[in-house]
C-alpha cells in the first residue's frame, strides 16, 4: 500500500488527465467573430507595453447630441425680429458684472433666452461701422458721421426685396440721426431701392441726436401702429454719457436703457400679433476702452478687449432658453441669423449662421 501522500498525488494526476481530455473533446467551436476578437486581443496584448490604452468609446456607443429643429429643417417659427442696440457700454458694466445690478431687466429676459458670452465686434469699433456690421454682415471702416452709406444692402433691403412687403414692415428707429444710413447702400442695383422706413434723430440725417425717451416713445408707436416684421432700435445714452466722462451718468444710462429693453419685451409678450412669433435680439455696436487703455471708459475705437467684447442676448421661439454659451461668434453673424429666421438670403453678407443658439 502506498503511503497516503502518494495516493493523494496519484488521484490528483488522474483527475487532471481526465479533465484535459474532456475539455479537448467538448471545446466550443470558435466563430469568425470570436476569432477576430481573439486575434485583436493578442495584438493588443503584444503592443500594450509601448502603446497607451485609449479610453475613448467607439462611435457606435457614444451618445449622440439630439438633432436640433434647425438641423431637422423645422426652422423657423419666428415671423418678426426686433434688434435693440444699446449703444456703447462696456461688457464689464453689463454681463461682465456678475451682480447684474445694471441690467436686471435683461437678466430677467435671459431666463427665456440665450446669452453668448464670447461675442465680439471684430471690425471698426465705432457707431456707424458697428451698426453696419450688424445690418449688412460686413466689416467696413465707415466715416463715423453719417456721410457714407454702407457698401452692401442691409437686412432691411434684402428682406423687403425677398418678401415684396411694403416699406413700413421694416423700420430703423434711432436716437442718432446718422444711423439713417442703414436704410440704403452703395451697391449697384440696390441704391435707393427696397428701403425701409426710418425715424432717426430729431428729424432725419444731419438733424442732430434726440433723447432716448423720445426714441422709446417712437419705437412703441411704430410697434403698435405698423407691427413691423423687422426692426432695429438704437438707444444712444450709454455712449453719450460715457463720452461725457461722467461715470454715474454712464451707469444710469445703462440702467435706464435696460428698463426700455424690458418694457419692449413685455410689449411683445402682451401683443397677440407678436407673442410667441417674435425674436428679440439685444446687442451693442461697440464697447469702450478698458481702464488701462487711453482714457478708459470715456472713449472707444481701437481693438482692445473693452472695445471689442460686446453683448448678445436673444429670446424667441426658435432659440434655446435660460442658457449661456461660450461659442465664439461675431457681430457680422447677426444678419445671417436674422435672414434664416425670416427666410431670406443675405447675398453679400460674410457672417455665419449662429447654429448653437437654435433649439
Amino acid at each position: 500500500m502506498f503511503p497516503p501522500n502518494r495516493i493523494t498525488f496519484t488521484v490528483i494526476a488522474v483527475v487532471l488527465c481526465l479533465f484535459i481530455r474532456c475539455s479537448k473533446e467538448t471545446k466550443t467551436p470558435v466563430t469568425k467573430a470570436a476569432a477576430a476578437t481573439s486575434a485583436t486581443d493578442k495584438k493588443t496584448s503584444s503592443t500594450s507595453i509601448t502603446k497607451p490604452v485609449t479610453t475613448t468609446k467607439s462611435t457606435d456607443t457614444v451618445a449622440t447630441v439630439p438633432a436640433t429643429n434647425l438641423s431637422k429643417g423645422l426652422c423657423c417659427k419666428t415671423e418678426n425680429v426686433i434688434i435693440i442696440v444699446m449703444d456703447g457700454p462696456r461688457y464689464s458694466e453689463t454681463w461682465g458684472d456678475y451682480t447684474r445690478q445694471n441690467i436686471p431687466g435683461q437678466f430677467d429676459i435671459y431666463h427665456y433666452g440665450v446669452l453668448l458670452s464670447n461675442f465680439h465686434n471684430m471690425g471698426t469699433t465705432n457707431t456707424d461701422s458697428g451698426h453696419d456690421a450688424i445690418c449688412t454682415g460686413n466689416y467696413e471702416n465707415l466715416e463715423n458721421t453719417g456721410q457714407a452709406l454702407p457698401q452692401y444692402p442691409s437686412i432691411f433691403q434684402e428682406f423687403l426685396k425677398a418678401t415684396g412687403k411694403p416699406a413700413e414692415k421694416a423700420w430703423v428707429v434711432a436716437s442718432k440721426d446718422k444711423l439713417q444710413i442703414l436704410g440704403d447702400c452703395q451697391q449697384a442695383g440696390w441704391t435707393g431701392q427696397y428701403q425701409p422706413r426710418t425715424d432717426c434723430g430729431i428729424s432725419g440725417i444731419f438733424s442732430g441726436y434726440r433723447a432716448d425717451d423720445t426714441t422709446f416713445a417712437h419705437a412703441k408707436n411704430v410697434i403698435n401702429t405698423y407691427h413691423p416684421n423687422l426692426m432695429l432700435i438704437n438707444f444712444k445714452d450709454p455712449d453719450t454719457y460715457g463720452h461725457s466722462n461722467l461715470w454715474s451718468n454712464y451707469i444710469k444710462a445703462i440702467q435706464t436703457t435696460d428698463g426700455y429693453i424690458k418694457a419692449i419685451y413685455d410689449m411683445i409678450q402682451a401683443d397677440p400679433v407678436y407673442k410667441d412669433k417674435t425674436t428679440l435680439i439685444i446687442t451693442n455696436d461697440h464697447g469702450r476702452h478698458v481702464d488701462n487703455v487711453a482714457d478708459g471708459f470715456v472713449s472707444h475705437g481701437d481693438g482692445c478687449d473693452g472695445c471689442r467684447h460686446i453683448e448678445f442676448l436673444a429670446v424667441g421661439p426658435d432659440f434655446k432658453k435660460g442658457i449661456g454659451l461660450v461659442t465664439p461668434y461675431e457681430q457680422i453673424d447677426i444678419s445671417q441669423t436674422v435672414a434664416k429666421l425670416l427666410n431670406f438670403k443675405m447675398d453679400y453678407g460674410k457672417g455665419k449662421l449662429m447654429t448653437d443658439i437654435f433649439n
